[in-house]
Protein backbone atom coordinates (compact mmCIF):
# COMPACT_ATOMS: atom_id res chain seq x y z
CA UNK A 1 0.00 0.00 0.00
CA UNK A 2 1.36 3.25 -0.98
CA UNK A 3 2.19 6.02 1.22
CA UNK A 4 2.15 9.59 1.23
CA UNK A 5 5.61 11.82 2.25
CA UNK A 6 5.97 14.88 4.14
CA UNK A 7 6.84 16.45 0.87
CA UNK A 8 3.09 15.50 -0.43
CA UNK A 9 2.26 17.66 2.33
CA UNK A 10 1.22 20.76 0.95
CA UNK A 11 -0.05 18.84 -2.94
CA UNK A 12 -2.86 16.98 -0.95
CA UNK A 13 -6.14 18.92 -0.65
CA UNK A 14 -7.07 18.30 2.91
CA UNK A 15 -9.89 19.85 5.23
CA UNK A 16 -9.95 20.74 9.38
CA UNK A 17 -13.38 20.51 10.17
CA UNK A 18 -12.84 21.92 13.95
CA UNK A 19 -11.66 25.13 13.71
CA UNK A 20 -12.60 28.32 15.35
CA UNK A 21 -12.29 32.14 14.02
CA UNK A 22 -13.72 35.21 15.95
CA UNK A 23 -12.21 38.11 14.22
CA UNK A 24 -12.49 39.83 10.73
CA UNK A 25 -8.91 39.02 9.97
CA UNK A 26 -8.24 36.29 7.54
CA UNK A 27 -4.63 35.11 8.75
CA UNK A 28 -5.93 31.41 9.72
CA UNK A 29 -7.55 31.34 6.24
CA UNK A 30 -4.71 32.51 4.36
CA UNK A 31 -2.64 30.29 5.59
CA UNK A 32 -4.85 27.04 5.11
CA UNK A 33 -5.57 28.24 1.35
CA UNK A 34 -1.22 28.61 1.64
CA UNK A 35 -1.23 24.77 3.00
CA UNK A 36 -3.75 23.33 0.93
CA UNK A 37 -6.35 23.30 3.34
CA UNK A 38 -10.34 24.13 3.77
CA UNK A 39 -11.87 24.56 6.88
CA UNK A 40 -15.04 24.26 8.93
CA UNK A 41 -14.90 26.61 11.56
CA UNK A 42 -17.70 26.35 14.41
CA UNK A 43 -19.58 29.02 16.39
CA UNK A 44 -19.46 27.92 19.82
CA UNK A 45 -22.16 28.89 22.83
CA UNK A 46 -19.24 29.39 25.52
CA UNK A 47 -18.80 33.30 26.65
CA UNK A 48 -17.21 35.65 27.68
CA UNK A 49 -14.33 33.64 26.30
CA UNK A 50 -16.33 34.30 22.56
CA UNK A 51 -18.32 37.21 21.18
CA UNK A 52 -21.86 37.05 21.45
CA UNK A 53 -23.78 34.72 19.48
CA UNK A 54 -25.02 37.30 16.84
CA UNK A 55 -21.64 38.39 15.93
CA UNK A 56 -20.01 35.21 15.95
CA UNK A 57 -22.33 34.51 13.25
CA UNK A 58 -21.70 37.65 11.27
CA UNK A 59 -18.14 37.09 11.09
CA UNK A 60 -18.70 33.35 10.04
CA UNK A 61 -20.95 35.20 6.97
CA UNK A 62 -18.77 37.12 6.02
CA UNK A 63 -15.93 34.99 5.57
CA UNK A 64 -18.27 32.53 4.05
CA UNK A 65 -19.00 34.99 1.56
CA UNK A 66 -15.44 35.93 0.84
CA UNK A 67 -13.87 32.78 1.16
CA UNK A 68 -16.07 30.00 0.12
CA UNK A 69 -13.26 28.07 -1.63
CA UNK A 70 -11.79 27.61 2.00
CA UNK A 71 -14.56 28.59 4.83
CA UNK A 72 -17.84 27.13 5.83
CA UNK A 73 -19.21 27.45 8.99
CA UNK A 74 -21.29 25.74 11.94
CA UNK A 75 -23.85 27.58 13.55
CA UNK A 76 -25.12 27.35 17.52
CA UNK A 77 -27.74 28.51 19.54
CA UNK A 78 -27.94 30.07 23.42
CA UNK A 79 -30.06 28.70 26.46
CA UNK A 80 -31.23 32.52 26.79
CA UNK A 81 -34.72 32.29 27.64
CA UNK A 82 -34.72 28.61 28.80
CA UNK A 83 -37.87 28.81 30.86
CA UNK A 84 -39.65 30.82 28.33
CA UNK A 85 -42.90 29.74 26.36
CA UNK A 86 -41.77 29.21 23.01
CA UNK A 87 -38.56 28.90 23.55
CA UNK A 88 -37.59 26.19 20.96
CA UNK A 89 -39.52 28.11 18.22
CA UNK A 90 -37.24 31.04 18.66
CA UNK A 91 -33.80 28.99 17.91
CA UNK A 92 -35.55 27.60 15.07
CA UNK A 93 -36.11 30.52 13.74
CA UNK A 94 -32.85 31.75 14.39
CA UNK A 95 -31.19 28.48 13.02
CA UNK A 96 -33.30 29.14 9.48
CA UNK A 97 -31.57 32.23 9.33
CA UNK A 98 -28.20 30.66 9.36
CA UNK A 99 -28.87 28.12 7.28
CA UNK A 100 -30.32 30.66 4.65
CA UNK A 101 -26.98 32.48 5.43
CA UNK A 102 -24.77 29.47 4.18
CA UNK A 103 -24.78 27.14 8.15
CA UNK A 104 -24.35 24.02 6.96
CA UNK A 105 -24.75 22.54 10.67
CA UNK A 106 -24.65 23.24 14.31
CA UNK A 107 -22.53 23.02 17.35
CA UNK A 108 -24.09 22.06 20.89
CA UNK A 109 -21.10 22.53 23.34
CA UNK A 110 -20.71 20.82 27.17
CA UNK A 111 -22.29 24.10 28.77
CA UNK A 112 -25.33 21.45 28.31
CA UNK A 113 -24.96 19.24 30.98
CA UNK A 114 -21.93 20.62 32.75
CA UNK A 115 -22.99 24.22 33.43
CA UNK A 116 -26.42 25.30 32.13
CA UNK A 117 -29.61 25.37 34.66
CA UNK A 118 -33.20 25.99 34.63
CA UNK A 119 -35.47 27.90 36.52
CA UNK A 120 -35.31 25.10 39.40
CA UNK A 121 -31.66 24.49 39.43
CA UNK A 122 -31.49 21.63 37.34
CA UNK A 123 -28.58 21.31 34.97
CA UNK A 124 -30.18 20.86 31.25
CA UNK A 125 -28.73 17.94 29.75
CA UNK A 126 -28.40 17.15 26.19
CA UNK A 127 -31.58 14.40 25.47
CA UNK A 128 -33.80 17.19 27.18
CA UNK A 129 -37.19 16.85 25.23
CA UNK A 130 -36.97 20.77 24.95
CA UNK A 131 -34.33 19.74 22.39
CA UNK A 132 -36.40 17.45 20.06
CA UNK A 133 -37.86 19.97 17.87
CA UNK A 134 -34.59 21.24 17.26
CA UNK A 135 -32.41 18.15 16.50
CA UNK A 136 -36.11 17.03 14.54
CA UNK A 137 -35.28 20.29 12.31
CA UNK A 138 -31.93 19.82 12.00
CA UNK A 139 -32.17 16.81 10.73
CA UNK A 140 -35.00 17.57 8.11
CA UNK A 141 -33.26 20.56 6.84
CA UNK A 142 -30.31 18.27 6.03
CA UNK A 143 -28.09 19.81 8.31
CA UNK A 144 -25.27 18.41 10.43
CA UNK A 145 -25.78 18.24 14.41
CA UNK A 146 -22.15 18.38 15.97
CA UNK A 147 -21.60 17.69 19.55
CA UNK A 148 -18.65 18.49 22.06
CA UNK A 149 -20.64 16.37 25.21
CA UNK A 150 -18.99 16.39 28.42
CA UNK A 151 -15.46 16.41 28.32
CA UNK A 152 -11.95 13.84 28.63
CA UNK A 153 -12.54 11.19 30.76
CA UNK A 154 -9.69 12.16 32.71
CA UNK A 155 -11.59 15.85 33.67
CA UNK A 156 -13.15 13.37 36.46
CA UNK A 157 -9.49 11.76 37.24
CA UNK A 158 -6.80 14.42 39.71
CA UNK A 159 -4.63 16.38 37.12
CA UNK A 160 -1.64 13.71 38.44
CA UNK A 161 -3.46 10.69 37.03
CA UNK A 162 -4.18 12.23 33.52
CA UNK A 163 -2.81 10.28 30.85
CA UNK A 164 -1.54 13.06 28.85
CA UNK A 165 -0.45 16.57 28.75
CA UNK A 166 -2.44 19.13 27.30
CA UNK A 167 -5.73 17.80 29.84
CA UNK A 168 -3.58 18.67 32.74
CA UNK A 169 -2.66 21.68 31.18
CA UNK A 170 -6.21 23.04 30.33
CA UNK A 171 -8.18 21.55 33.71
CA UNK A 172 -5.49 23.35 35.75
CA UNK A 173 -6.41 26.33 34.17
CA UNK A 174 -9.79 25.58 33.77
CA UNK A 175 -11.01 24.38 37.39
CA UNK A 176 -14.46 24.95 36.69
CA UNK A 177 -15.12 22.41 34.64
CA UNK A 178 -12.25 20.61 36.05
CA UNK A 179 -15.24 17.56 37.23
CA UNK A 180 -12.87 15.97 39.69
CA UNK A 181 -13.13 18.87 41.80
CA UNK A 182 -16.89 19.21 41.20
CA UNK A 183 -18.38 15.36 42.39
CA UNK A 184 -21.90 17.18 42.84
CA UNK A 185 -22.33 17.44 39.04
CA UNK A 186 -23.39 14.48 36.61
CA UNK A 187 -20.66 12.04 36.25
CA UNK A 188 -18.90 10.73 33.18
CA UNK A 189 -20.98 7.96 32.47
CA UNK A 190 -24.14 10.02 33.39
CA UNK A 191 -23.52 12.29 30.26
CA UNK A 192 -22.46 9.92 27.76
CA UNK A 193 -25.65 8.21 28.35
CA UNK A 194 -27.54 12.01 27.83
CA UNK A 195 -25.84 11.66 24.59
CA UNK A 196 -26.92 8.07 23.83
CA UNK A 197 -30.06 8.72 24.49
CA UNK A 198 -30.41 11.51 22.05
CA UNK A 199 -29.29 9.61 19.66
CA UNK A 200 -31.53 7.03 20.54
CA UNK A 201 -34.34 9.48 20.04
CA UNK A 202 -32.75 10.76 16.25
CA UNK A 203 -31.06 7.37 14.84
CA UNK A 204 -31.53 9.60 11.52
CA UNK A 205 -29.80 12.55 12.48
CA UNK A 206 -26.41 13.18 10.43
CA UNK A 207 -24.26 13.54 13.62
CA UNK A 208 -20.48 14.32 14.48
CA UNK A 209 -19.04 13.65 17.81
CA UNK A 210 -16.67 15.90 18.52
CA UNK A 211 -13.45 15.19 20.08
CA UNK A 212 -13.75 11.80 19.65
CA UNK A 213 -17.11 11.87 21.27
CA UNK A 214 -15.19 12.00 24.61
CA UNK A 215 -14.45 8.21 24.25
CA UNK A 216 -10.80 9.53 23.68
CA UNK A 217 -9.50 6.90 26.16
CA UNK A 218 -10.30 4.05 24.04
CA UNK A 219 -10.25 2.89 20.64
CA UNK A 220 -12.77 0.42 21.58
CA UNK A 221 -15.36 2.10 23.38
CA UNK A 222 -15.28 4.82 19.99
CA UNK A 223 -15.83 1.40 17.89
CA UNK A 224 -18.77 0.72 19.78
CA UNK A 225 -20.29 3.97 19.63
CA UNK A 226 -19.82 4.05 15.74
CA UNK A 227 -21.37 0.74 15.15
CA UNK A 228 -24.33 1.56 17.58
CA UNK A 229 -25.03 4.91 15.50
CA UNK A 230 -24.48 4.55 11.77
CA UNK A 231 -25.05 8.03 11.04
CA UNK A 232 -22.27 8.67 13.11
CA UNK A 233 -18.71 10.31 12.53
CA UNK A 234 -16.13 11.60 15.29
CA UNK A 235 -13.55 14.02 14.45
CA UNK A 236 -10.40 14.06 15.89
CA UNK A 237 -9.84 17.70 17.27
CA UNK A 238 -7.53 17.83 20.28
CA UNK A 239 -7.41 14.63 21.28
CA UNK A 240 -4.91 12.55 18.89
CA UNK A 241 -2.59 12.57 22.17
CA UNK A 242 -4.93 10.08 23.82
CA UNK A 243 -4.89 7.66 20.53
CA UNK A 244 -0.94 8.53 20.78
CA UNK A 245 -0.91 6.84 24.25
CA UNK A 246 -2.89 4.44 23.74
CA UNK A 247 -0.50 3.21 20.88
CA UNK A 248 2.58 3.22 23.10
CA UNK A 249 0.83 0.22 24.66
CA UNK A 250 -0.92 -1.41 21.49
CA UNK A 251 0.30 0.27 18.29
CA UNK A 252 -1.61 -2.40 16.52
CA UNK A 253 -4.86 -1.93 17.92
CA UNK A 254 -4.82 2.11 17.35
CA UNK A 255 -3.85 1.26 13.74
CA UNK A 256 -6.47 -1.23 13.33
CA UNK A 257 -9.02 0.76 14.56
CA UNK A 258 -8.02 3.75 12.06
CA UNK A 259 -8.38 1.01 9.27
CA UNK A 260 -11.61 -0.02 10.26
CA UNK A 261 -13.21 3.15 10.97
CA UNK A 262 -11.32 5.63 7.88
CA UNK A 263 -14.78 6.38 6.62
CA UNK A 264 -16.03 7.88 9.82
CA UNK A 265 -13.08 9.64 11.31
CA UNK A 266 -12.77 13.67 10.37
CA UNK A 267 -9.48 15.39 10.62
CA UNK A 268 -9.79 18.60 12.92
CA UNK A 269 -7.13 20.58 15.00
CA UNK A 270 -9.47 22.94 17.29
CA UNK A 271 -7.08 25.85 15.98
CA UNK A 272 -8.71 29.30 17.68
CA UNK A 273 -7.92 32.86 16.60
CA UNK A 274 -9.27 35.59 18.99
CA UNK A 275 -9.00 39.24 19.49
CA UNK A 276 -5.69 38.81 21.73
CA UNK A 277 -4.27 36.10 18.95
CA UNK A 278 -0.93 36.79 17.91
CA UNK A 279 -0.86 36.19 13.86
CA UNK A 280 2.93 35.08 14.07
CA UNK A 281 2.55 32.83 16.97
CA UNK A 282 -0.97 31.19 15.08
CA UNK A 283 1.07 30.73 12.05
CA UNK A 284 3.77 28.89 13.74
CA UNK A 285 1.59 27.01 15.94
CA UNK A 286 -1.00 25.90 12.60
CA UNK A 287 2.48 24.79 10.68
CA UNK A 288 3.77 22.72 13.57
CA UNK A 289 0.73 21.11 14.77
CA UNK A 290 -0.16 20.31 11.00
CA UNK A 291 3.37 18.76 10.06
CA UNK A 292 3.26 16.62 13.56
CA UNK A 293 -0.34 15.06 12.49
CA UNK A 294 0.94 14.37 9.16
CA UNK A 295 3.83 13.08 10.27
CA UNK A 296 1.81 10.60 12.53
CA UNK A 297 -0.54 9.67 9.99
CA UNK A 298 2.17 8.99 7.09
CA UNK A 299 5.00 7.44 8.27
CA UNK A 300 6.21 4.90 10.56
CA UNK A 301 8.53 6.95 12.13
CA UNK A 302 9.01 7.47 16.04
CA UNK A 303 7.83 10.74 16.85
CA UNK A 304 8.42 13.11 19.79
CA UNK A 305 5.14 14.62 20.54
CA UNK A 306 4.56 17.58 23.36
CA UNK A 307 1.59 15.68 25.33
CA UNK A 308 3.05 12.78 25.57
CA UNK A 309 6.92 12.13 27.73
CA UNK A 310 7.77 8.98 25.16
CA UNK A 311 8.12 9.14 21.57
CA UNK A 312 5.45 7.08 19.42
CA UNK A 313 5.31 5.34 16.35
CA UNK A 314 3.78 6.88 13.48
CA UNK A 315 0.64 4.83 11.95
CA UNK A 316 1.51 5.25 8.08
CA UNK A 317 -2.12 4.72 6.88
CA UNK A 318 -2.44 4.02 3.22
CA UNK A 319 -2.74 7.36 0.86
CA UNK A 320 -6.95 5.97 0.50
CA UNK A 321 -7.50 5.63 4.61
CA UNK A 322 -5.60 9.17 4.65
CA UNK A 323 -8.00 10.91 1.87
CA UNK A 324 -10.92 9.41 3.68
CA UNK A 325 -9.98 11.63 7.31
CA UNK A 326 -8.50 14.31 5.57
CA UNK A 327 -10.88 15.39 2.75
CA UNK A 328 -13.54 12.84 1.82
CA UNK A 329 -15.51 12.25 4.06
CA UNK A 330 -15.72 15.99 5.23
CA UNK A 331 -17.16 15.86 1.46
CA UNK A 332 -19.62 13.44 2.10
CA UNK A 333 -20.84 14.75 5.19
CA UNK A 334 -21.13 18.35 4.02
CA UNK A 335 -21.65 17.59 0.28
CA UNK A 336 -22.72 21.58 -0.79
CA UNK A 337 -20.06 23.17 0.67
CA UNK A 338 -16.69 24.81 -0.58
CA UNK A 339 -18.37 25.70 -3.40
CA UNK A 340 -15.54 27.01 -5.26
CA UNK A 341 -13.76 23.90 -5.74
CA UNK A 342 -16.92 22.08 -6.77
Amino acid sequence: MENYTLNDFKKVPKIDVHAHINTEATWMIDEARANNFRLMVMAVDVVPEYPPMPEQIRVRVKHYQQNPDVFIFSTAFTLDGWDEPGWSGKVINQLMEDFNNGAVGVKVWKNIGMDARDAQGNLIMLDDPKFDDIFQFIKDQNKVLISHAGEPKNCWLPLEQMTVRNDKNYFREHPEYHMYLHPEFPSYEQQMEARDRMLDKNPSLTFIGAHLASLEWSVDEIAKFLDRYPNTSVDLAERISHLQYQGQENYQKVRNFFMDYQDRILYGTDFQQLEDTDPGELKKNMNERWMLDWRYFNTGEMITVPELDQPVQGLALPKNAVDKIYRLNAERIFPDAWIANK
